[in-house]
């Protein structure tokens, strides 16, 4: 195969810790490259010294002769005189007698990356941050290129898009070398694997799955080498062996390699222990919703929905953004009334919930301090762990664990307020979102404790592969004002969406032919109607943006009490305004029928 990079004892440094140390690698034509690692571990340096943004203190990087290629980063900028269009294509060259074509295919892409709605003559200088990422990709994916270098292209999509954009780039015949946490985008998409650890790229056939079998079986021939990660990793591949096989599409490990790792681990979770527990700690009733509606303004949630949460029920909830999720979590945690009907909740319930918003803590406090403030030791299944034991599973080592809360991260303050939760040993654990800011291996640390959980959980979460790997059943809003069980879990949630949007759109071109039909609307007032309904549609993907944004500027802020109590509270009017939004919309929805 054709070599398009080289990288030869390339070193790179920031300050006095290097990031990059004696790196020698090459990405080849057609190869489909996953970079993982630990936050901060240097996989965002080791992308930009591959596309030649960042030069390296040492060794060589050399391109292919002509080499074609497109880089989105984190750090990818727009002019900000540029409409959508310009940003799209004017960089690469499209010609006004390709005008209509090159129109025709930045809508399909847009389409894709979920932004349908938006026109091509919309300028980019008001957009989000989220909004401006997902331009700048689009604009890579509409090129004919050799190589396309991304950087977390998952971070401001849905489980839609995340799904087509996989398609997409299986598609292509380019080259990929994509930074993400998005595991079963990586085990869908990839087929070689780099691990940036200590300055090293460790490199794996394979995606996921395979990377996964890999560090297990390096693990097991080092021995004693890390022999937490070992547990995890061997765990991890044994659900993966038996797991359906839809759940990861390459199971291409040597099986007999794999059968011998994994001959003496468990079953990741033995249900009906786990619930006949569960029911002895809870007794019969959990959590009900009888006869609920749930509206926000004038717009209905749920309307006349009856929901029975049992002992060991374990649910993920799906829908796209401004659908209610969040909503109904604070109903089923308490936070807020129905406005019909009741919330039953049992008698031995000790419910924690784990929302998208950073909860202040004493500055001065250490980790292990803001944890023992719980409890010193907790039991959470088949673990007994001391605090310190449960700081280290969430990535907060014996040194770390003595760091003021102040200094700490966005990130690690997500992962904090989690292990706190845990701390207090709950039977029913309602988590918004609770992958945000965790790299895989405290994904896994997560994982591996929910597994072995004895109680009841309900599980929002845009990331695939965690609702696949700890829920036994799906259920989705739709906007209709019902919940609907999904026995086919996140692949039937998909199917479901694409006949609504087919649906959608077949009403609408019925609506464009047959102006003969009776209207509850004038047409002037429809076409008002329908002009609003899109822009609230717009606004609704900013202020999503915009959400997305503010968590990023609070990792930021790890260091700044003051700013960082700012931001929380413009995230919670953020999340009222949108409310307000999405009530408009609905009224408008109804209006058109």
């Amino acid at each position: 195969m054709v070599n398009l990079v080289n990288l030869e004892s390339v070193h790179k440094s920031y300050g006095v810790r290097p990031l990059l140390d004696g790196v020698s690698l090459g990405v080849s034509a057609g190869e489909r490259i996953g970079v993982v690692g630990l936050n901060g571990g240097g996989k965002t340096t080791l992308l930009e010294v591959l596309a030649g943004i960042a030069e390296p203190d040492e060794g060589r990087v050399s391109q292919a002769r002509d080499l074609r290629m497109a880089v989105v980063t984190q750090r990818t900028e727009l002019p900000e005189d540029a409409t959508v269009r310009n940003a799209v294509l004017d960089p690469h060259g499209f010609t006004a007698e390709h005008e209509w074509a090159a129109d025709a295919k930045v809508r399909s892409v847009l389409g894709g990356l979920g932004m349908t709605r938006l026109g091509l003559d919309t300028p980019v200088k008001d957009f989000s941050g989220g909004e401006r990422r997902r331009v700048a990709l689009a604009a890579a994916l509409v090129r004919d290129i050799d190589l396309l270098v991304l950087d977390e292209p998952t971070n401001h999509l849905d489980v839609e898009g995340v799904r087509w954009l996989a398609d997409h780039l299986l598609e292509r015949r380019c080259a990929l070398v994509v930074v993400t946490h998005d595991r079963w985008f990586l085990d869908t998409v990839c087929n070689r694997t780099w691990e940036v650890v200590d300055g090293r790229v460790e490199q794996y056939e394979g995606g996921y799955a395979d990377w996964i079998f890999a560090r297990a079986e390096r693990a097991r021939i080092a021995q004693a080498v890390e022999e937490k990660r070992q547990n995890l990793a061997r765990k991890e591949l044994a659900w993966l062996q038996r797991g359906a096989k839809a759940r990861t599409s390459k199971p291409r490990y040597r099986v007999e390699a794999a059968e011998a790792l994994i001959s003496d681990v468990p079953e990741p979770r033995d249900s009906a222990e786990l619930v006949a527990f569960a029911k002895r700690r809870l007794g019969k009733t959990v959590l009900e919703l009888e006869d609920v509606d749930l509206r926000i303004a004038d717009r209905t949630l749920l309307d006349g929905v009856t929901w029975r949460i049992g002992p060991g029920d374990r649910l993920g909830l799906v829908g796209v953004n401004g659908s209610g999720k969040t909503t109904l979590l604070k109903l089923l945690a308490g936070e807020r009334e129905p406005d019909a009907g009741k919330r039953i909740e049992g008698k031995t319930v000790r419910l924690a919930h784990l929302t998208q918003e950073l909860h202040d803590l004493p500055g001065e406090w250490r980790v292990r301090e803001a944890i023992e403030d719980v409890a010193e030791r907790v039991t959470l299944g088949k673990y007994e762990l001391s605090a310190s034991q449960l700081g280290e599973k969430f990535g907060f080592g014996k040194g770390r664990q003595w760091t003021p809360v102040e200094d700490l991260s966005g990130g690690e303050r997500r992962r904090l307020q989690l292990a706190r939760l845990l701390m207090a040993e709950p039977n029913v654990l309602v988590l918004d979102e609770p992958t945000n800011d965790l790299d895989i291996d405290t994904l896994q640390q997560l994982e591996d404790l929910l597994d072995g959980w004895p109680g009841t959980l309900v599980v929002v979460s845009h990331d695939r592969y965690l609702v696949e790997r700890v829920c036994d059943s799906v259920h989705a809003l739709f906007g209709d004002g019902r919940l609907t069980h999904l026995p086919g879990g996140i692949d039937e949630y998909l199917a479901r969406r694409e006949s609504l949007l087919a649906a959608e759109d077949s009403v609408v071109g019925k609506q464009a032919t047959d102006a003969a039909e009776p209207r509850g609307l004038s047409g002037a007032e429809e076409h008002a109607a329908r002009k609003e309904l899109a822009r609230c549609e717009r606004q609704l993907d900013k202020l999503a943006q915009r959400e997305q944004a503010l968590h990023e500027k609070l990792a930021e802020a790890a260091t700044e009490p003051e700013r960082l109590a700012k931001l929380n509270a413009e995230l919670l009017g953020l999340h009222q305004e949108k409310d307000d939004v999405e009530a408009r919309w609905m009224e408008l929805a109804d209006q058109l029928g």
